[in-house]
């Protein structure tokens, strides 16, 4: 079974969360049978690690993590490749993969601009 987690940055001020929560439920009322999780990096919970075995224990066994961060700084270029080798060590029979951060999508970039537009 194929699942999802939304990968964020995490933040002291747990009103960062709000729209990563309002994400994972749009999510799971767009694709209602497909499991899906949030983790952070930091400062939040769960952790990818949770996820992922929060995941598993509901039978997923490929998983794909989308950073959900804007660009691919140091955190996604030198913490999450570590932190991700360490949970597929941990969790041997379930397929990790991931994504480029979001932000590095044409479409994402283009959902900004239209944002912008509407603005004006």
């Amino acid at each position: 079974m194929k699942a999802i987690i939304l990968f964020g940055h995490g933040a002291r001020d747990a009103r960062w969360r709000e729209p990563f929560d309002r994400l994972a439920t749009m999510w799971q009322e767009q694709h209602p049978n497909s499991l899906v999780e949030l983790a952070f990096l930091e400062m939040m919970q769960p952790s990818l690690e949770e996820a992922i075995s929060q995941l598993v224990q509901k039978g997923a066994n490929e998983i794909v993590v989308v950073p959900v961060f804007f660009g691919q700084g140091g955190h996604l270029r030198n913490d999450f490749p570590v932190l991700l080798q360490d949970c597929q060590t941990k969790f041997p029979a379930v397929k990790l993969s991931t994504t480029p951060a979001v932000g590095e999508d044409a479409a994402v970039l283009q959902a900004i601009i239209d944002f912008g537009a509407r603005a004006l």
